[in-house]
């Protein structure tokens, strides 16, 4: 299937970067925001990313100028009725997906591809809220959406193959490296690497070691490019508990469950960058 269109819903953080990649790609892209104020946020934020590419010569300022003229923000889901694909980035709360899904099915033409950007929810229990679920599939962004090469394109258990293809060549033409995978809890990289992230938060207690010894132990001794304290930090702690805790409901494996330190941090308001500080202070 031929995609020329594509809807964002939700323009945070990860929804501008998949929003700012389709405009790059030469693709048209309308974000839906719930206002217009946080709309254009979203558009300054992917005007001021697009400029520092500018700056760096990776783009000519004609380039951007065109690729800003792709983008549409609206805060009516109606907008997306002439999208080719759909890709929902909404917050990780399962009911708000349905909803929001169910809603879309109702909008969008019948041969129209709906995404999730969802790391840990079931691609298959947010495509049973359509009456459609063959054109549901996952389309995984890794966050800074921009620069993290790795897309998980996610098959549920309804999926058309043509869903899945037409998800894996947008996901190429956006520069990016996907992998085709089924609905399993975590999927790849997150079955992995949340447990690994919860280990590592208990090693601190356990090896009464600092952030910063840790960091250093993961970089410097097993090769890591990030350690965990600063990953946790730049994924944000509130989102890496949320899939901590929605991995752990599914497979109930103790490894999986948030440690406790992490979840008192998230409850004081310690996200990390976004909030300013987490394992470590930001300016």
């Amino acid at each position: 299937m031929e995609i020329r269109r594509i809807g964002v819903v939700g323009l945070g953080a990860m929804g501008a970067g998949i929003a700012q990649l389709g405009i790059e790609a030469g693709y048209a892209v309308v974000g839906r925001e719930i206002s217009a104020d946080l709309g254009e946020r979203a558009r300054e934020r992917i005007a001021h990313f697009l400029e520092r590419k500018v700056e760096k010569d990776q783009l000519a300022a004609e380039e951007r100028e065109d690729a800003l003229a792709r983008l549409t923000l609206t805060t009516d889901l109606s907008a997306l009725a002439d999208c080719d694909l759909v890709i929902e980035a909404i917050v990780e709360d399962l009911g708000a997906k349905l909803e929001l899904f169910r809603e879309l099915e109702r909008i969008v033409r019948p041969e129209a591809i709906l995404a999730t950007n969802t790391s840990a929810l079931s691609v298959t229990e947010i495509a049973a809220a359509t009456s459609t679920p063959e054109r549901v599939v996952g389309m995984h962004f890794f966050n800074p959406a921009p620069l993290m090469p790795l897309v998980e394109i996610v098959r549920a258990e309804l999926s058309a193959e043509e869903a899945v293809e037409t998800a894996y060549g947008v996901a190429e033409r956006m520069g990016k490296r996907p992998i085709r995978c089924h609905d399993t809890p975590g999927f790849v990289v997150n079955r992995i690497l949340i447990p690994l992230l919860n280990d590592c938060i208990r090693a601190l207690d356990e090896a009464r070691v600092t952030p910063e010894v840790l960091d250093t132990a993961m970089t410097a001794g097993a090769g890591w490019p990030m350690g965990p304290c600063t990953l946790v930090d730049l994924v944000g702690i509130d989102v890496h508990v949320h899939a901590s805790e929605a991995l752990y409901e599914k497979l109930r494996e103790p490894r999986m469950a948030p440690p406790p330190r992490i979840v008192a941090m998230r409850n004081a308001g310690l996200l990390g960058r976004k909030s300013g500080r987490g394992f470590y202070r930001y300016d």
